[in-house]
């Protein structure tokens, strides 16, 4: 049986175990009696007090990924992420269930892809996908009601007890090192997903989009330094052959989504060719905690 990721949440508000207190799944409560039930799309909200200072993905953005990636894109990148987690959990040597956390999982596109793997090989695990955006988990928790679905700020302390999962996946997401560390047990893998030079450089200037770090594997290697060993890094290109509506998708499910002016980027995709060609270079970078 696949592990039950709920007995490794911790409550938000006390830290304590949290359990689920009905047989459906859809509410979860400590002993302190601090309750969280499930949204109707079938997420569970752990931002409290305060919540968080960061923007949240808006609704048109994640409709955009949603989209995009619905239509395979990056299905590539997808299988190589889950090539990785299937590998680390099938080392096992125990055999145990393992459980995933997809830090930032968006749409739920990628840990998708992961448990799609892990269940082709035979492999039992259960998964968390966390993210800040409550239109990203509406999107996710359809995707993967096999997974519990948690809206919360990587860069708070994660909702995890320590050593509590096997494998952590970061796609295009922040990276809280001393949390990743925390939570993996000994000998798990974090799994990073950063994109390269050059990356859809075709059309990224016209369409808004951020550009690249020339730095970025050093600012990679320094954010996870004190707390990681790098284990392997490999260069994954896909050619992409985009329409316009692609392309305007491409441009505003990313970050620079937050600032684009939409007006804009409709009347640039007016102008494009029926296809354009554009180069995804990612980079998959596989660390293990210096436990």
């Amino acid at each position: 049986m696949p592990a039950d990721p709920a007995t490794s949440l911790l409550c938000p508000v006390c830290r304590d175990p949290l359990g689920f207190s009905d047989a459906a799944g859809r509410s979860l409560v400590c002993p302190a009696g601090h309750s969280f039930d499930a949204a109707k799309q079938g997420y569970f909200n752990f931002l409290v007090g305060k919540g968080t200072v960061f923007e949240a993905d808006a609704a048109d953005m994640v409709a955009a990924r949603f989209d995009f990636l619905s239509a395979g894109h990056y299905r590539p990148l997808a299988d190589a992420v889950a090539e990785r987690a299937a590998a680390a959990l099938a080392g096992d040597a125990a055999g145990s269930p393992g459980t995933v956390l997809d830090a930032g999982t968006g749409t739920g596109h990628y840990l998708r892809a992961v448990l799609d793997r892990l269940a082709h090989d035979g492999v039992s695990a259960g998964a968390i996908g966390l993210d800040i955006s409550k239109f990203a988990l509406r999107r996710a928790a359809r995707l993967n009601p096999d997974a519990v679905n948690v809206v919360g700020d990587v860069w708070q302390p994660l909702p995890l007890a320590d050593h509590a999962v096997d494998v952590v996946t970061v796609v295009f997401a922040p990276r809280n090192a001393p949390e990743f560390a925390r939570v993996l047990r000994p000998g798990g893998r974090l799994i990073v997903v950063t994109p390269r030079p050059g990356h859809l450089a075709e059309v990224a200037g016209q369409a808004g989009m951020l550009g690249i770090d020339p730095a970025k594997d050093e600012r990679l290697a320094a954010s996870l330094g004190g707390h990681f060993a790098a284990l392997s890094t490999d260069h994954l290109d896909v050619p992409l052959s985009l329409s316009p509506d692609d392309v305007a998708r491409l441009a505003l499910m990313g970050p620079a989504g937050h600032h684009l002016d939409r007006g804009a980027l409709a009347s640039l995709a007016a102008t494009l060719p029926p296809l354009t060609a554009v180069s995804a270079r990612f980079r998959i970078s596989v660390f293990e905690p210096r436990h």
